[in-house]
C-alpha cells in the first residue's frame, strides 16, 4: 500500500496533519491523505477545516473522545495510518507532572483503543519531553508496552527539533509504531542536513518580513508596567535574571519560572512557545517592548503566513502552543514514507536523552 489514509485523534489545528499531506517522497506513489480527523474544540476543529480539508468539513469530528463512539469514525472511512499528539498537560515539565493520575495522562489509552480498532499499518503518537519520567518513569514503560502488545515495533526517540531547521527550541518524544507483520523499518532521520539552516528566530520572524495584511497578526496591548520592566531586560534575559529597579520586580515565592517576561535571543531559537499561561508567558520580541503576536508564534511553529487560525486572540493563542511544528512534522513523515518505499536515507539511533 502506497497512499495512506490518515486518521488523527487529538488532531489540534493541524501541524502534523499539514506535515503528513506535505510529506513527498522520490517515489511519488508514496503520500499521505486526508481521512478523517476529531478533536473537542470547536475553533480548533474550524481552524483544521480551514487548512486542511476545507472540501470536505464533515471529516472533522469535533467531540469529547471520551464520549465518542469510534463508529462515528468508521463511517467517515478506513484508514491505515494513524496519529495523535494525547494530551500534555499532565506531563510537561512546567506542569505539576501529574502523568497517569491527572485528568489529561490516561487520555493516551484511546489512542491504544484505536491502534487496537483501526489496526493501521503504521502511527505517530507525539507528547512532550517530560512524558519520560511521569510517575518516575512508570507511565511511559506501561504506553510502550500497550503499543508494542498490539502488535508494533516501536522507535520512540526526543526530537530537538531545533536540530531540524525549525526556529524554536521544542523538544519532544515521537513514537513510530510498524506493524512487526510488515517487512518495514523505520529510522530516526538525520538532522545533518540542517546544520546550517539559519534557524534563528529573527531570520524567522523577519524574512520574509510579515505581511501587513496577514491574518492572526493583532498586537497585545502592553501596560505601562510592563513596558517599563522590558525595558529594562535584555535579549535572553527574563523578569528574574535581569537587573530590574525594586519597583518592577515581580513578587514570586518559590520556582522562578525561567520564560516570565523573557525576551527572545534574536541569534538563536526561540524558546518553546506555549498555549497557556498568565502575565509574561506571551513570549516578548528581542528588542520592542512588547509580546509577539500570534502570526509571529506561527512562524516560530513553522506555519506559513496563509494558514489562519479560527477564534479569539487568546484561543488562538492556544492552538499555535499546543501544536506540532509543522515543516517538524513533515520531516518525520517524509522519513516514514521513505521507509515503506525503501529508499534509503541518513539516520541516527533513536535516544530519549
Amino acid at each position: 500500500m502506497s497512499v495512506f489514509k490518515l486518521g488523527e485523534l487529538f488532531c489540534g489545528p493541524g501541524g502534523i496533519a499539514w506535515g503528513a499531506v506535505n510529506a513527498k517522497c522520490d517515489n511519488k506513489d508514496f503520500r499521505i491523505e486526508h481521512q478523517w480527523a476529531t478533536d473537542y474544540d470547536r475553533d480548533t476543529c474550524d481552524t483544521y477545516i480551514r487548512n486542511i480539508c476545507n472540501n470536505n468539513p464533515k471529516s472533522v469530528v469535533c467531540h469529547d473522545i471520551r464520549k465518542l463512539n469510534f463508529d462515528v469514525l468508521k463511517e467517515l472511512g478506513s484508514i491505515n495510518a494513524l496519529a495523535f499528539g494525547f494530551p500534555c498537560n499532565d506531563y510537561s515539565v512546567v506542569g505539576e507532572q501529574k502523568g497517569m493520575n491527572g485528568v489529561y495522562g490516561p487520555l493516551y489509552s484511546y489512542g491504544i483503543k484505536a491502534i487496537n480498532e483501526f489496526k493501521p499499518d503504521w502511527f505517530l503518537a507525539e507528547n512532550v519531553g517530560g512524558l519520560r519520567n511521569a510517575n518516575d518513569g512508570r507511565a511511559f514503560q506501561q504506553i510502550l508496552r500497550e503499543m508494542e502488545n498490539a502488535g508494533y515495533t516501536l522507535v520512540p526517540h526526543l526530537y530537538k527539533f531545533e536540530e531540524y531547521g525549525i526556529p524554536q527550541a521544542r523538544h519532544r518524544v515521537i513514537i513510530i509504531g510498524i506493524k512487526k507483520t510488515l517487512d518495514t523499518v523505520f529510522r530516526v532521520p538525520s538532522p545533518e542536513k540542517y546544520a546550517d539552516y539559519d534557524n534563528t528566530c529573527r531570520n524567522a520572524i523577519e524574512n520574509p518580513p510579515i505581511p501587513d495584511d496577514a491574518p492572526n497578526n493583532e498586537f497585545t496591548k502592553q501596560s505601562n508596567t510592563v513596558i517599563e520592566r522590558l525595558q529594562y531586560i535584555k535579549p535572553g534575559e527574563n523578569a528574574f535574571t535581569a537587573q530590574l529597579p525594586e519597583r518592577l520586580r515581580l513578587n514570586v515565592s518559590g520556582a522562578k519560572i525561567s520564560q516570565i517576561y523573557k525576551r527572545l535571543d534574536p541569534d538563536k531559537p526561540a524558546y518553546t512557545v506555549t498555549g497557556s499561561g498568565g502575565g509574561g508567558t506571551h513570549i516578548y520580541h528581542w528588542s520592542e517592548d512588547r509580546a509577539l503576536t500570534n502570526r509571529e508564534r506561527a512562524r516560530l511553529q513553522t506555519f506559513k503566513d496563509d494558514y489562519v487560525f479560527c477564534g479569539s486572540k487568546e484561543s488562538v493563542r492556544k492552538q499555535i502552543g499546543m501544536a506540532v511544528p509543522a515543516r517538524g512534522a513533515q520531516i518525520i513523515f517524509e522519513a516514514v514514507l521513505k521507509s515503506f518505499a525503501g529508499i534509503e536515507y541518513k539516520y541516527v539511533e533513536p535516544s530519549l536523552k
